[in-house]
């Protein structure tokens, strides 16, 4: 497969608007038909990070642009195996990963975006956010409860609140597109039966038991209802200037690929370049290589 035809390849994964957008349309299992294989997906995500590692500099060097990647997945999708393998060629100083948890004290204190807002990626970065904002109208849909921790005034937790936060979520990342940050979202869309596999692997090996917990059972009695949440959610805020990517997970191979794909194709779409010195940089940089030469060694 060519880079051409793996970028062809990632517009069957894109979803650009909602409307008539079904998950059930979108199968797990999906490896882009014949036209790849694992060998070819590993030699292809190996040229993909060597290619991110020579964008990500440029991006950096620009200075103009940052990068914001979503990552959401039910649990034992490969959400961190995917960020380690896609981003282990890049610069560690232009990257910022962070993790979502449950909210703290100081963080209930304020709207839900707030804590998103402190942690978006600096002009010339990449920020990774490992599960995000999507979680309010995800396991806070599925677990409406959860909503109680944030006391809302009466007047606006109605029957419509997740409605509003979509619109809200829609309307925050439109801003930050305006403002110069690239958006792309990416749903690790893994199948039922392969998280019960993946659970067993986790308990069947000691060394992976850590990344196993009885709530993770527990959510699965929900699947149905997340399934519900995330294709909402997708819907109501993919756009062009921040598009979903529904990628097929039951295979870590494939959705590493794409994901690295989808990246490189971002930041290519920015035309990025070094910064060209002007006629005052070259005459300081000449006056600095005179003074440099005019040391005694």
């Amino acid at each position: 497969m060519t880079r051409k035809e793996l970028t062809k390849l990632l517009d069957r994964y894109r979803v650009t608007d909602g409307k008539g957008f079904r998950l059930k349309h979108h199968d797990p299992d999906d490896t882009g038909g014949a036209l790849v294989d694992k060998e070819q997906s590993e030699t292809l995500l190996t040229a993909g990070v060597a290619r991110l590692a020579e964008l990500q500099p440029l991006l950096y060097a620009q200075d103009s642009w940052a990068m914001l990647c979503v990552f959401q997945a039910m649990d034992a999708a490969g959400k961190d195996g995917t960020i380690k393998h896609v981003m282990s060629g890049v610069n560690p100083q232009g990257v910022q990963v962070v993790s979502f948890k449950q909210p703290g004290p100081e963080e209930l204190e304020h709207d839900y975006l707030w804590r998103v807002s402190l942690r978006l990626p600096a002009r010339g970065n990449i920020g990774v956010f490992n599960r995000s904002h999507y979680e309010e109208v995800l396991v806070v849909r599925v677990h409406p409860e959860l909503l109680d921790r944030q006391r809302l005034p009466t007047a606006v937790n109605g029957r419509k609140v997740f409605d509003h936060r979509l619109q809200d979520i829609a309307a925050f990342e439109r801003y930050l597109h305006r403002q110069g940050t690239v958006v792309r979202k990416f749903f690790l869309h893994i199948s039922r039966a392969e998280q019960k596999r993946r659970f067993l692997a986790r308990l069947d090996t000691p060394d992976k038991n850590w990344k196993f917990s009885a709530g993770d059972i527990a959510e699965r009695a929900y699947w149905d209802d997340y399934m519900s949440a995330y294709e909402e959610a997708i819907a109501a805020t993919a756009t062009p200037h921040a598009p979903w990517f529904v990628v097929p997970a039951d295979h870590k191979w494939f959705s590493r690929m794409i994901v690295v794909e989808a990246m490189i194709e971002a930041l290519e779409s920015l035309e990025l370049h070094a910064p060209v010195a002007t006629d005052a940089d070259r005459a300081k940089l000449a006056e600095a290589r005179r003074k440099l030469e005019a040391e005694k060694d």
